[in-house]
């Protein structure tokens, strides 16, 4: 069991030491590199690079290095991004974006991989249950993975507090939904400027080796899965790959399956205009970019509680009324950033936003999961496999007209994404309960008939 737990912690805390620098820089790169919408366009490219890696690099890095050494050069890819921002360029940034990307599919499918085949071998040899050793070391995993988002977002407050400026009345004026690429009405605030070189290279220092940190942590400590284990699992992953690349799109027959595209979308949508757009209009543009951090720690200690919290009582409440409270949470937040005029003096807005923001996206995440583990339990690989698919495609176009587009524009896209995710998820629910009525009627029936055969006996 020491040796087990021990590869399990070199696992998270070398996925904890890489995201430290990761999440945090993601989230700076609208308020960082500002020039011609570089930075929303890196994250774009990311994630559409995701999309094509997801379906292709996982299995044959994998069988190829094995699931350690995988998750080691993956993790040297989100180093090359932290060095690219060195030069903030699109001659940099793009060509590094696509590297990440490209390392990002196969650093989660080795990580999953690891966990699991360590769980069930440790399992075996304890003769205890695979699946409770598996579920305990994502446990172990996710407690400390998910405190990344706290540590790395406060190094960029800490490191980016010495940036003081104060915007004028005038420059405020056209911070929050009022902020358009199109006439650039921030570039001119002094609180949307990039930062000093000497603050960004420290940063950047901070994030280059926390990542490297990471990659030899797990490169020197990390124990190989053994080797006929892990042919055993890719013999089976293998000889269904292609299968499995065709089930994702055959999916999509399932009526269920398309209604749930939107709410899947919605996920990526949300997400993105919280770390792209209310991080550089809203908060950089009023209060600084050294505020960018504190903010979005609120966002993610929300989140993380939330996501305990309403995946504990969804047994006592049901999904349904979990999702209407998510999306009146979202519905009141984008009404209300609609009409708020960002303003300095009302510092405790700033935070409430993403808290409320975390909430609802807790449940959003926690209960989408849950639907889809529910509603496709014989189809479990194809339809988390488009989970990733279309919450990725979401992500993409929220970047991908961000730069193009007023973020009051945004917030009405989101609103009638929502909307569209509350009816599509209707017509779900609705589909279901009519086929478990159809399932309890036949029972009954079923009943009834046996009753009377019973009695004419």
């Amino acid at each position: 069991m020491e040796s087990h737990l021990k590869n399990v912690l070199v696992v998270s805390f070398g996925f904890l030491f890489l995201f430290t620098a990761y999440g945090a820089l993601q989230n700076l790169q609208s308020s960082l590199n500002t020039e011609a919408g570089l930075g929303v366009a890196t994250l774009s490219v990311i994630y559409a690079s995701v999309i094509v890696s997801s379906m292709f690099l996982p299995q044959i890095l994998i069988k190829t290095f094995g699931c350690k050494w995988t998750i080691t050069y993956s993790m040297c890819c989100y180093i090359i991004f932290s060095v690219g921002n060195f030069s903030a360029k699109w001659y940099t940034l793009i060509p590094t974006a696509i590297i990440l990307g490209l390392g990002g599919a196969p650093l989660w499918s080795a990580e999953a991989s690891y966990l699991t085949m360590s769980g069930n071998a440790y399992a075996l040899k304890a003769g205890k249950l695979g699946r409770d050793v598996v579920n305990q070391y994502f446990g172990i995993f996710f407690l400390i993975f998910q405190s990344s988002g706290v540590w790395g977002n406060l190094i960029s407050s800490l490191v980016l507090k010495q940036q003081i400026y104060r915007a004028t009345k005038e420059e405020l004026l056209n911070c929050g939904a009022q902020d358009c690429y199109s006439r650039s009405p921030t570039t001119n605030n002094t609180n949307t400027q990039r930062p000093q070189s000497n603050l960004i290279y420290i940063l950047l220092g901070i994030y280059t080796g926390s990542g490297i940190l990471a990659v030899l942590l797990v490169a020197i400590f990390l124990e190989q899965i053994p080797k006929d284990l892990l042919e055993n699992s890719e013999e089976k992953k293998n000889a269904s790959f292609a299968s499995n690349f065709l089930a994702t799109f055959r999916h999509l027959k399932d009526k269920r399956q398309c209604l749930l595209i939107p709410l899947t979308m919605y996920s990526g949508f949300e997400q993105g205009f919280l770390s792209g757009d209310y991080t550089k209009s809203y908060v950089t543009c009023a209060l600084g970019i050294r505020y960018v951090g504190y903010v979005m720690i609120c966002f993610s200690a929300t989140n993380s509680l939330s996501s305990m919290l309403f995946g504990k009582i969804s047994q006592y409440t049901g999904r349904i009324a979990l999702f209407v409270l998510g999306a009146v949470i979202h519905l009141s937040c984008i009404i209300s950033l609609l009409l708020w005029k960002p303003h300095p003096s009302q510092m405790a807005v700033f935070f409430i936003f993403p808290a409320l923001w975390g909430m609802a996206d807790a449940i959003l995440q926690t209960q989408t999961n849950a639907i889809y583990g529910v509603l496709f339990v014989k189809n479990k690989e194809a339809a988390f496999a488009n989970y990733r698919l279309w919450e990725s495609f979401g992500f993409v176009i929220a970047f991908g007209y961000s730069t193009f587009l007023c973020v009051y524009i945004k917030l009405y896209i989101l609103l009638a994404v929502l909307i569209l995710s509350a009816v599509t998820y209707g017509s779900v629910e609705y589909l279901e309960r009519g086929k478990s009525l159809e399932i309890l009627t036949e029972k009954k029936e079923t009943q009834v008939e046996e009753t009377i055969t019973q009695t004419n006996m």
